[in-house]
Parts: structure tokens; C-alpha cells; sequence
């Protein structure tokens, strides 16, 4: 009894020596080197438990006897299953984390970045199911019974995977969506989209959702399939740097040349400009106004949503101020009436030709309509 005691305790404290030196040695090379700061952040756990575990299945191995033992070994070889299962899953974050730190997403076009970080995020979370998935394979798989009807298993798996696919055919479009966007390159993290006419960013892509944030902080949270079924606005698919617009409803006698100085004049002294685009045409002049566009360039959506903002203000400060003519109005002008007198009044107190205009056009069209004005006949 002694001697399992002094085994037992010998090989634990050992595992816990042997672990506990190799972490310090990790954490001191990790002030140096991302990975092993990674290593010794993430794997020093599971690296305890699996080594405790060892120490205690050689223990058990090498001291026990009797009716529990065969018991005791299985139970501590599940756990070294689970426990493995966990530092391999572990090592396998550590090693993307290494990956993800080595590519910048902080410059001004960075969409190969955010391409690489979406599939790694996602490859992340295949990786851990597959983990749990064989763990819990391996698991079973050390019952003499599963083991048995392993066979019988296997013969039926097509039906199986037919019902569950039936069963579960919204989870898997959902799941498949989420690897074919993650390799497609239609959406990555950080791309700024419009869907349900909502502006956003993407924060985060599983397999089965994606989260993206909205302009005022909500979170719209949409299936993966959404985006394979629904057409929607990547505004950032190819490059950050983007063109925006902005429009003004003005009277026929804005100066369109003194305004286009002005808006140059504007974006020059703005540190949101890009420097590419800075372009104001008259896009249409139909009815009381004409339609002025300003066509400004940003590097980005944020920046462009401010320069757009700063370029309609201050061009309508300018029109305020030196040209308040050209601001929008409705001008009425007073048409000369028939004979140079206004027309009799009918019996209800309006005049019958105001339908038509009260011009000698419209004297014209009443007189054909109604015809001549009768004398009233004395009762």
C-alpha cells in the first residue's frame, strides 16, 4: 500500500515539475516571440491535465490491482482522450492566433488581410468541431459495444445521413453557406455592406450567422445562406477607397462654375479627401430646380460618410451667404385677365374659367365648354 502511495505521488509531483519548468521556459522565450506567448497562454492548462493524467494511468498501471483497476484505467483513459483532445485543439488556436497576428488588417487597403483572416476564423471553428467530433469518436469507441455495432453502423450510414440531412437541411445550407464565403472571397470580416437597407460593417462570420454592425451600434444578425440567395452591397469587395455623392435641389440661377471652385476649395482643406475625385455637374433641370451632384472620394466608408457630410454643409453655408438667390424657391407670377376686368362671379361666389386659368386663353376655353354668358331673365 505503501509503496502505490509513494508511486503515485512520485509521478504526479514529477508531471507537475516537468510541466510546470517547460512553461517558464515557453513564457520566457514568449517575451520575444508571439507563438510562444500564445503557447504559454493557451496550452499551459490541457498541458497540466494531460500530464497529470499520464502520471496517473502509469500509476495505475504499474500499482493497481485488484476488480476496480480494469475500471479505473478505462475512466482515466477517457479522460486522456478529452484531455488531449484539448491541448491538441489548444495548440491548433495558438498556432492561428500566430497566423492572425502576422497580418496587419490596420492599413489603408488591407482586403487581402481581412480575406485571410475570415477563412482562418472560420478554418478555426471547422478545426474545433472536428476535435470534439473524433474525441467523442474515440471516446465510444473504447466500449466493447460501440465497437460491436461499429459494423452495423457503418451499413446504415447512408440512411442515416440521409434523415439527418433531411432533418437538419436549414443547419447544414447554413454551414456549407459559411465555408463557401469564407473561400469565395464575397464577404470577409471588416467588409463594409448595405443589406436590408441597413449600412454596416461585418464583425463576425460563423458557420451558421454572420453579425454585422450597424452604424448606430445595433447588430444585425443574418444566416449565412442570406448571402448566397440575397443580393446585397459589398462597398468594400475590391478596395477600401470609395466615391460618394451629394446632391442639392437650387434655384435656375445657381453659379455653377463659382460653386464647383467652391467645392474644390472645401475638400482641399479637409484631411478627409482622398485627393482622386472632385467632380459637381447639373444632373437635371426639369420643373422649379436643377439638380447639382457632387462627386467626392474618401478611403474609406467612415471617412467618405464625414467628407460627404462636411461637403453639403459647407456648400449650403455658401449658398446661404453669397448667393441666397440661388436657394430653392417657387416664383408665381400673375397673368393678365380677360378684357383687362376680372369675370362675373357665378351664383356660388367662385368664377367658372379659374378651372382653366384666369387668362384670355382660358376665357377662350370656357366660352367653348360652356358657352356664352346668358343674361339673367327677370322673374
Amino acid at each position: 500500500m505503501l509503496a502505490a502511495v509513494v508511486t503515485f505521488t512520485g509521478s504526479l509531483l514529477v508531471a507537475l515539475l516537468v510541466v510546470t519548468l517547460v512553461h517558464r521556459l515557453v513564457r520566457r522565450i514568449g517575451r520575444r516571440s508571439d507563438l510562444f506567448a500564445g503557447l504559454a497562454r493557451h496550452a499551459h492548462k490541457p498541458a497540466v491535465a494531460v500530464a497529470v493524467l499520464v502520471a496517473v494511468q502509469f500509476s495505475l498501471g504499474v500499482v493497481a490491482r485488484g476488480d476496480w483497476r480494469p475500471v479505473a484505467l478505462h475512466a482515466t483513459g477517457i479522460a486522456l482522450i478529452l484531455a488531449g483532445a484539448w491541448l491538441l485543439a489548444s495548440l491548433l488556436v495558438v498556432i492561428e492566433d500566430a497566423t492572425l497576428a502576422r497580418i496587419r488588417v490596420d492599413v489603408s487597403d488591407n482586403r487581402h488581410a481581412r480575406r485571410v483572416h475570415t477563412q482562418i476564423t472560420l478554418v478555426r471553428r471547422v478545426t474545433v468541431v472536428v476535435v470534439s467530433v473524433l474525441a467523442a469518436a474515440a471516446v465510444l469507441m473504447t466500449f466493447p459495444a460501440a465497437r460491436a455495432a461499429g459494423t452495423s453502423i457503418l451499413a446504415s450510414a447512408g440512411v442515416i445521413g440521409a434523415i439527418a440531412a433531411l432533418a437538419a437541411q436549414s443547419l447544414l445550407g447554413n454551414v456549407f453557406a459559411g465555408v463557401q464565403i469564407a473561400f469565395s472571397d464575397a464577404l470577409r470580416l471588416d467588409d463594409v455592406v448595405v443589406v436590408e437597407n441597413q449600412w454596416g460593417r461585418v464583425e463576425d462570420i460563423t458557420l451558421t450567422y454572420v453579425v454585422v454592425h450597424l452604424w448606430d451600434d445595433r447588430r444585425l444578425i443574418l444566416p449565412t445562406a442570406y448571402f448566397l440567395k440575397t443580393p446585397f452591397e459589398n462597398w468594400t469587395r475590391t478596395q477600401s477607397a470609395l466615391l460618394g455623392t451629394v446632391e442639392l435641389d437650387l434655384d435656375w440661377t445657381v453659379p455653377v462654375e463659382d460653386l464647383r471652385h467652391e467645392l474644390r476649395n472645401a475638400l482641399e482643406t479637409s484631411d478627409l479627401w482622398d485627393g482622386r475625385v472632385c467632380v459637381l455637374q447639373v444632373t437635371d433641370a426639369v420643373g422649379s430646380f436643377v439638380r447639382v451632384r457632387a462627386l467626392v472620394s474618401a478611403s474609406d466608408a467612415g471617412r467618405l460618410w464625414d467628407l460627404r457630410c462636411v461637403a453639403r454643409e459647407h456648400l449650403v453655408g455658401w449658398l446661404r451667404s453669397r448667393h441666397p438667390g440661388a436657394l430653392p424657391q417657387l416664383r408665381v407670377r400673375e397673368l393678365p385677365r380677360a378684357n383687362g376686368a376680372a369675370p362675373a362671379p357665378a351664383a356660388n361666389g367662385s368664377s367658372d374659367n379659374r378651372v382653366f386659368g384666369e387668362s384670355v386663353d382660358g376665357e377662350e376655353r370656357v366660352q367653348a365648354f360652356s358657352g356664352p354668358e346668358q343674361p339673367v331673365q327677370p322673374r
